[in-house]
């Protein structure tokens, strides 16, 4: 059981989980190759906050999301992963996460990237 980390704020919830979200969340606001202790650990997310909001962006939110995520199923947590990215609102993409775990359980995850 891990202690929960709120996608909104960062800071820990209060809450024991049994699920991947914090692989989830950690793997995709990490900026790829700042952490000391993996430097594989991270996505390029980031990036798009230089981006202007056109289409192409959700494709590349897509892409970056799915190269962060992979290590999770190559590591044996997870089967199989699908990352869906749509417009959520102006300067927002909604990032809709859909991770099976290795005992067949579907857990859904949803986060926001800001793009300019």
């Amino acid at each position: 059981m891990d202690a929960l980390i709120d996608p909104l704020t960062g800071d820990y919830a209060g809450q024991q989980i049994q699920t991947l979200a914090n692989a989830v969340y950690l793997r995709l606001f990490t900026r790829v190759g700042s952490w000391w202790a993996d430097p594989q650990l991270g996505s390029r997310l980031h990036e798009l906050q230089r981006m202007k909001d056109v289409h192409r962006i959700y494709k590349l939110a897509k892409q970056y999301s799915e190269q962060a995520l992979q290590p999770i199923i190559d590591d044996g947590r997870a089967s199989g992963i699908t990352v869906t990215a749509t417009r959520a609102q102006p300067g927002r993409c909604l990032l809709h996460i859909e991770v099976v775990d290795v005992s067949g359980r579907t857990q859904l995850f949803t986060h926001h990237v800001e793009v300019s």
